[in-house]
């Protein structure tokens, strides 16, 4: 089946088929071949994109820019203090706006809605760079790590994500490993396994009832037995350091350790993590905090630089599937 993205915007996952996720996932394998092999692409040529920033990114500016650039679009960043988006100018207005400047734009911040609005009203493609309840190109990006690493078809692979299992990147692996027909386990404390939300979880079921998927929320270890894939995310992001002990006391027995990952059973598991992560005392944050008594390490040292991690791997897949979802729905 012939599949046709183009003027398509990329919000979530969930508004995409499982083929339609093959053929992105099939067009970033390529375009990284290219890349690797010296073949400078011109799918872009032309092209303008403009980055708009409410929350500030190493990985997700850097992809969207080189990205963009390997293919010959110009790229415009615009970040909180430096445009009036939202603030002197409503979403609406300035999507409107935006969209007879350029051909397509990338959004990252918090509320869902504005990423949508801004599909809304822009008349171009709009891609998300993550939102407070999603973050599908960083999916895109672990399930090309997967297939890297992993010698078996998704539809077969096992995650767990393992924490804070009420943040937007599980989420986000809720909804593709429903497309995707994979087994993911939502492996945290009882207390935040009240707290996932609702509307999230039954969308994800019912997609997973017709592809076959196993959406699963466990709070004890025997769930981790025959996991390909171990994933965490950081327990407090900057601006939630009052809700660092708290954090500390409910998430340390889920802390990603050599131990967990023989829980598994599988010597083969491997280890990814969205990026950055607190795995060491090297950050400014990780070092004050243990200095006033709370170790926020989601990942420990050994594990982080182990043969299973291929978190790297998994940081520089995250430029070649933006790449694939630009040049899919703007070539």
């Amino acid at each position: 089946m012939a599949v046709n993205l183009k003027g398509r915007s990329f919000l979530t996952l969930m508004d995409f088929t499982t083929e339609e996720i093959r053929y992105m996932l099939d067009l970033a394998h390529d375009l990284k071949a290219k890349k690797r092999s010296g073949i400078q692409g011109e799918m872009l040529k032309g092209k303008n994109i403009v980055l708009l920033f409410d929350k500030t990114s190493t990985r997700t500016r850097c992809s969207f820019e080189v990205a963009g650039h390997d293919e010959g679009a110009h790229v415009t960043y615009l970040d909180s203090k430096s445009s009036q988006v939202g603030k002197k100018e409503s979403i609406e207005d300035s999507a409107k706006v935006l969209g007879r400047f350029f051909d397509g734009i990338e959004y990252r911040g918090y509320e869902q809605k504005v990423v949508e609005d801004l599909a809304k009203y822009s008349g171009v493609p709009v891609w998300n760079g993550l939102t407070d309840i999603d973050h599908p190109t960083q999916i895109l990006a672990d399930f090309l790590t997967i297939e890297e690493h992993i010698a078996k078809p998704l539809s077969k692979v096992k995650v767990a994500f393992c924490g804070d299992i009420r943040n937007n990147m599980s989420y986000a692996w809720m909804y593709g490993c429903a497309k995707m027909g994979m087994h993911f386990v939502a492996y945290g404390p009882e207390e935040l396994a009240k707290e996932i939300d609702q509307d999230v979880l039954k969308r994800a079921n019912e997609v997973a009832a017709e592809t076959g998927a196993v959406i699963e929320v466990a709070s004890t270890p025997d769930a981790l037995k025959g996991v390909d894939v171990i994933y965490t995310d950081v327990w407090a992001s900057m601006g939630e350091e009052a809700e660092i002990p708290e954090r500390v006391k409910l998430l340390t027995p889920y802390k990603v350790t050599m131990d967990l990952l023989a829980k598994t059973e599988n010597p083969d598991v491997i280890f990814l993590h969205c990026l950055p992560a607190f795995h060491d005392f090297e950050t400014e944050m990780a070092k004050t905090q243990m200095e006033l008594g709370y170790d926020i390490r989601e990942v420990t040292d050994e594990v982080f630089r182990s043969r299973h991690s291929k978190v790297f791997d998994e940081a520089e897949n995250r430029m070649h599937s933006i790449k694939a979802i630009m040049v899919a729905t703007l070539a």
